[in-house]
């Protein structure tokens, strides 16, 4: 199919992201970047789990004092409720309607937005307000570590949401943008899965252990 091909609802294919050989290839191709990434993720939270026991050690409170489980709710909160708005933008993309696809993938970018920001707030207590920096001990590097580089993953998918939906607002729905809407959106849901992950072992785990 051409690329360029006007299209209406009616027209439209039903797995637009999977109809052309390019849209083929990046559903190949993310689902094999989601798997090496799971290995990366993997040996961070091994490391992680590794070293927890140790706790913030030389400091006059414990993980459990130190980890807060109300704001990593609320962060907890936004991804998945993220995780939401951007099936209900793959909706509309299906139905061929690309203002739905903009404004629920700009609501998914906003509410990452939120977590990013109660993450760097986060940090700023835990550095300036507790003395718990990154060099402060091995504990203290694993969980920088981990979920830093979770963190990291969010800033990689905003600014891939936020060229995509600049794109779209230019020049519209079409075979070629379908396929990366789609791939970022399995992305973002696999930074949401393993945001779960670390609420659980990390802050609950942390909080109730």
């Amino acid at each position: 199919m051409d690329i360029n091909t006007k299209y209406t609802p009616k027209t439209w294919p039903d797995h637009a992201e999977q109809v052309t050989l390019e849209g083929k290839n990046k559903f190949v191709g993310i689902w094999i970047f989601i798997c090496s990434d799971i290995v990366l993720f993997a040996s961070v939270f091994a490391t992680y789990l590794a070293l927890k026991d140790s706790g913030p050690s030389g400091m006059d409170i414990t993980a459990k004092e130190l980890f807060g489980l109300e704001l990593a709710f609320v962060m907890t909160m936004l991804l998945l409720t993220s995780s939401l708005t951007s099936v209900y933008a793959m909706y509309h993309m299906k139905n061929f309607n690309s203002k739905g696809v903009l404004i629920w993938m700009g609501i998914t970018v906003l509410l990452g937005l939120g977590f990013l920001g109660l993450e760097i707030y986060e940090f700023y207590e835990y550095t300036v307000h507790e003395g718990f920096g990154f060099t402060h001990s091995a504990f203290s590097s694993a969980f920088y570590l981990l979920v830093g580089t979770h963190g990291l993953h969010v800033i990689i998918g905003l600014i891939w949401i936020t060229g995509l939906i600049i794109r779209n607002a230019k020049r519209g729905l079409n075979l070629y943008n379908a396929p990366k809407f789609f791939a970022a959106s399995i992305y973002w849901h696999f930074i949401d899965v393993v945001w779960v992950f670390i609420f659980t072992v990390v802050y609950l785990m942390g909080v109730l252990g």
